[in-house]
């Protein structure tokens, strides 16, 4: 948790923010949510906006502000006798608020008679749209079916950039996210079954943070984008990927992919591919700065990879009317990268679109620019990932060749000879804006070069 003057200049920039709009926010922080029975949870994690403004990782918390009189008031229940005697003796609601800079205190229940008396008076109600089961049960029974658009743009204008203290806990998640990656790749070893290596790697995000940021992605079947399967032993000549990120303890995130040869060589084929993706991730590195649009930074990397993949005669013609028709995304049918923060895909929660999009940009129908979930000018203090990569995804291919969507730029027996059990490639790190351009998050850069990667894996085994 961060001192108490920065919860509340938050909630003060939140009501400058909002200067003119009537009525009240509400926000509900999240409750246990039972996996089997009751009384067996699963493992608790706050709402992030709630974290954001008030700061309380604790279950069945909620609070409202007051958009006209700036009046805060903070809705829990001290615990019972109950409580302490499974949980030992607790601090009080009061004190807790207090931490956070909020004078007033009431029960939970009372959450409910202040809504509904709002709504009486005809007071508008804000909130943001739920991401939780009981959130949404609970706003519906306090008489809230909208979310307000102007407390949600409110909130994404200020979790869009990060501030100091956010930032030195991005780079901390973003340490022990290559602390889980170097364990993965010095766990890389023929016969080895993939959940093993991901039994370690969490094994470090648990003993150094909250735990990983997303559901681990480890597989030799790169070409599946969230392959969350690890039963497979692993065999040599293989790609592995590895998209896996920690939460620390301050419950920000990181996000890195590296993609490994198994037996520790790249083939010349994989080589090739990689080294292509490898240029690409630079590239689209090189270019974020100020006033850019990540956008535009997308589409310099996917021309870049057009550009590559016709050097190797498997893709063919003018690499501007490629890009025009959309050809990249039958190679890379994802985006360059999404908002990182306290979630890893930060605040999409609150609608991609209005997170990743200003509001003169329009989503693309095209397959892989149409999945960009971060297109914004960037400014300093946003902090994405830069996440090119290259599939061969054999239904994919097989549907394009049929309807015949390249218009016949794809070389599809090249593809056919020898691609379809290739798998994919994929490279990832998270990056922060800075006022003249920008540099990566964490601590020692990952191996990242072909080059840097197999010298990386040949010392593991010394």
């Amino acid at each position: 948790m961060f001192t108490k003057d920065i919860y509340t200049s938050r909630r003060k920039k939140l009501l400058e923010l909002l200067k003119g709009e009537k009525g009240i926010a509400v926000f509900i922080g999240n409750v246990e949510a039972p996996a089997q029975y009751k009384d067996n949870c699963y493992k608790f994690r706050q709402d992030s906006t709630w974290l954001y403004y008030f700061g309380l990782d604790e279950p069945r918390y909620a609070a409202v502000v007051d958009l006209e009189t700036g009046a805060e008031t903070i809705f829990a229940d001290d615990v019972s006798i109950d409580d302490i005697i499974w949980m030992g003796p607790q601090p009080g609601i009061a004190s807790q608020a207090a931490e956070v800079g909020v004078a007033n205190t009431a029960p939970y229940a009372k959450l409910d008679l202040v809504v509904s008396e709002a709504i009486v008076k005809g007071r508008p109600i804000h909130t943001i749209p739920p991401s939780r089961y009981y959130n949404t049960l609970k706003l519906q029974s306090l008489g809230i079916d909208k979310p307000s658009e102007a407390l949600i743009k409110a909130i994404i204008s200020m979790r869009l950039v990060k501030q100091p203290e956010e930032i030195e806990q991005l780079d901390n998640a973003g340490i022990l996210g290559q602390k889980m990656h170097t364990v993965a790749r010095k766990g890389i070893r023929v016969g080895r079954v993939e959940q093993e290596i991901v039994g370690e790697m969490e094994g470090v995000t648990l003993a150094g943070g909250w735990g990983v940021s997303f559901a681990t992605i480890l597989t030799q079947h790169g070409e599946v984008f969230h392959n969350h399967g690890h039963a497979f032993p692993i065999v040599p000549g293989k790609l592995m990927v590895i998209d896996a990120g920690a939460e620390n303890n301050a419950h920000y995130a990181s996000d890195f992919t590296r993609t490994y040869p198994t037996g520790g060589k790249y083939t010349p084929k994989q080589r090739d591919i990689y080294q292509t993706v490898y240029e690409c991730h630079e590239l689209a590195f090189s270019l974020i700065k100020p006033d850019v649009a990540y956008r535009d930074v997308h589409l310099a990397a996917c021309r870049h990879m057009l550009d590559n993949l016709q050097q190797l005669g498997l893709v063919k013609g003018d690499l501007d009317e490629m890009l025009q028709l959309g050809i990249a995304g039958l190679f890379m049918p994802h985006g360059l990268g999404h908002n990182m923060g306290l979630d890893v895909h930060d605040m999409e929660d609150l609608g991609e679109d209005l997170v990743g999009y200003d509001s003169d940009q329009t989503r693309s129908g095209q397959l892989g620019l149409g999945s960009l979930r971060m297109a914004r000018r960037l400014v300093p203090g946003n902090v994405i990932t830069d996440e090119p990569g290259i599939y061969f995804i054999p239904d994919l291919i097989a549907l394009w060749k049929k309807e015949g969507t390249d218009k016949g730029h794809v070389n599809y027996a090249a593809l056919e000879e020898g691609y379809l059990d290739f798998g994919g490639i994929r490279i990832e790190d998270d990056v922060l804006v800075t006022p003249d351009g920008a540099r990566r998050t964490g601590g020692t850069r990952l191996p990242a070069s072909p080059d840097d990667v197999e010298a990386a894996m040949e010392a593991d085994k010394a």
